[in-house]
């Protein structure tokens, strides 16, 4: 992890072999190239090969981060984006290797067919045909015109926007046959319709632009999916009923879905390994001590998903504390501290990584330098990580902040003193203590914040507690890439800062902005040459790291915990763990 070695040494052969190692060599690779193109891929089936639909029961699951919102448009933080994959379905999918395979497209588009544009600058996407929504309406080219209407429209505020802008057109070439025709060629083009669920048109049609995100909960969860939306209580239960329409032949094989919300990890955990009360418990967030303890109850297995997260420190570049024409947090004021490099380098230097990893992560994640962490022909090889109080004492000196009578640092009559918040859980509080113990050493006064999860991921912008609005100095979470890394790095572009004027939608939370950066996200948005296009990323992860921006802490893995009887379910790290529910069984 601390090695030297220079990107600039991987050659072309090189790249492609790495490609292969990582799961993306043919079809996928040559995409990447430029070469032959994308052939058709299909999904695997699971080794259960059901003869009929349904007759599974009820399959019982746990989330105790609790989904606010079933809307593949809307929703906010990794368990939204999760349960809506239950009842909506994209065009097509990553698979657990890193390739796309078809769900509602009838196949992958590829140069062969002539579906794929050897420039990049359309495609053409060939639907399943025979697919119906949940109350009976046919699945047509419509919808898919229609979601990309929905999301750029820039009154609807959708968080799916940067996915679809770069289409300028989609022209429809009959019923179940579509064309996307690109602003410019798309060095990936596969980022629109193939990550989160797709909308019917004939219900959400009239519920777009301004008053979309009001209309979320008077319109029903009509998807394609294996299951159908019977109940939702939001933040507490949902039931779900087999989709018994559903477009893959004897699937799925359980009658009925039952997600019981809320909670805690601990709790979750133990209701599927020690008592055996649920099948499935989503995203075991525990300490590694704890969970041995609990697996120890013999009634299930802790499943452990290679992830693309990384869980990092957020530095507020702007002032919380302060108010400009109503906003807080807002770029006419900067950070009294964090706006200044060798601050944030402290803060780096105060973070024992090794601490939080041997004693409270364990197997949920390896300590990292980097903030692009996956697919690994994007990871950077010059990023460093060290902890040592005495070096972050010689930089705060340095910088002007001397020690006041009780020890803590001021500059300018300004105490030192950092407001740390986190969604509610125990690891990540304890994740939270041990960052505070060490800045104390530091002269660094910190005050942690716990934020229930439904809160702190919501996306009701309006609430002053959410991670969007960052109305504090410093902020932990997790967040996950794609299969391309262009949408997930331009969370650093300065035109993606949350203001106030876009109702907070930019993705930007930091809210810092460099004009060096900016050029490297544009030319590798425009970059055709994968190798060079990846050099460009490695460039723009050291210089968020190197700035301290953000403090990169863990390389997630994802824990689930299911139960012995439980099979079929496919460990992916790209896609919702309930991306493939319909193929779940018991054994």
């Amino acid at each position: 992890m601390l090695a030297q070695v220079k990107h600039g040494g991987l050659t072309r052969r090189r790249f492609v072999q790495a490609l292969a190692a990582a799961g993306l060599g043919g079809p996928v690779a040559g995409h990447l190239l430029g070469a032959a193109g994308v052939a058709t891929a299909q999904p695997r089936e699971a080794e259960f090969t059901p003869t009929r639909r349904g007759g599974g029961g009820t399959l019982r699951i746990l989330m105790w981060d609790a989904p606010t919102l079933l809307h593949p448009h809307f929703g906010r933080g990794l368990r939204d984006f999760t349960v809506q994959r239950i009842f909506y379905e994209p065009l097509a999918a990553p698979a657990a290797d890193g390739t796309l395979v078809p769900v509602l497209a009838e196949e992958l588009p590829n140069r062969k067919a002539g579906t794929l544009a050897k420039d990049g600058q359309w495609v053409t996407w060939r639907l399943k045909r025979n697919v119906l929504w949940h109350d009976g309406t046919p699945f047509t080219a419509d919808d898919v015109i229609f979601n990309w209407e929905f999301a750029v429209d820039p009154t609807t505020a959708a968080g799916t926007r940067a996915a679809y802008e770069d289409i300028t057109r989609i022209e429809k070439i009959d019923s179940h046959t579509v064309k996307l025709i690109f602003k410019k060629p798309q060095p990936f083009w596969a980022s629109a319709f193939t990550g989160g669920g797709l909308l019917p048109r004939h219900l959400f049609e009239r519920a777009k632009g301004a008053g979309a995100r009001e209309a979320i909960g008077m319109l029903p969860a009509v998807g394609t999916g294996p299951y159908r939306l019977a109940e939702w209580r939001p933040g507490d239960f949902i039931r779900a009923e087999i989709n018994k329409h559903y477009h893959v032949p004897n699937r799925p094989f359980f009658d009925q879905l039952e997600i019981k919300c809320g909670g805690d990890a601990v709790g979750a955990a133990r209701a599927v390994l020690q008592t055996g009360e649920y099948d499935f418990a989503y995203y075991v967030l525990v300490e590694e001590e704890v969970l041995r303890r609990i697996e120890q109850g013999g009634k299930g297995r802790v499943l452990s998903v290679p992830s693309s997260g990384v869980s990092f420190i957020q530095c507020n570049q702007t002032d919380p504390w302060r108010e400009v024409d109503g906003e807080r947090s807002s770029l006419k004021a900067p950070h009294p501290h964090l706006s200044e490099q060798p601050v944030r380098a402290a803060l780096s230097l105060l973070v024992d990584r090794v601490a939080i990893q041997e004693h409270l992560v364990g197997r949920i994640g390896q300590i990292t330098a980097n903030f692009l962490n996956s697919p690994e022909r994007f990871r950077s090889q010059n990023s460093t990580w060290e902890f040592s109080v005495e070096k972050a004492n010689d930089l705060l000196d340095q910088a002007g902040y001397a020690r006041g009578a009780d020890g803590v640092r001021a500059k300018d009559g300004r105490r030192m003193r950092l407001l740390f918040q986190a969604a509610a859980n125990t690891t990540v509080q304890k994740i939270q203590m041990v960052v505070k113990q060490s800045a104390a050493r530091a002269g660094v006064e910190m005050e942690v914040k716990a934020i229930p999860a439904s809160v702190f991921f919501s996306a009701d912008v309006n609430n002053a507690d959410t991670n969007v609005r960052f109305l504090a100095d410093l902020q932990t979470y997790t967040v996950f890439t794609g299969l391309d890394p262009q949408l997930f790095m331009a969370q650093f572009v300065s035109w993606e800062v949350p203001t106030k004027e876009n109702a907070w939608t930019g993705r930007n939370i930091a809210r810092w902005r460099n004009a060096d950066y900016d050029r490297l996200w544009r030319k590798a948005d425009a970059e055709m040459d994968p190798v060079k296009r990846a050099a460009l990323f490695i460039k723009m992860n050291d210089l968020v790291v190197q700035k301290a921006v953000v403090i990169p802490v863990t390389w997630r893995n994802v824990l689930h915990a299911a139960a012995n009887h439980l099979a079929g379910v496919e460990l992916n790290s790209w896609d919702s763990i309930f991306g493939r529910i319909a193929y779940w069984y018991r054994a």
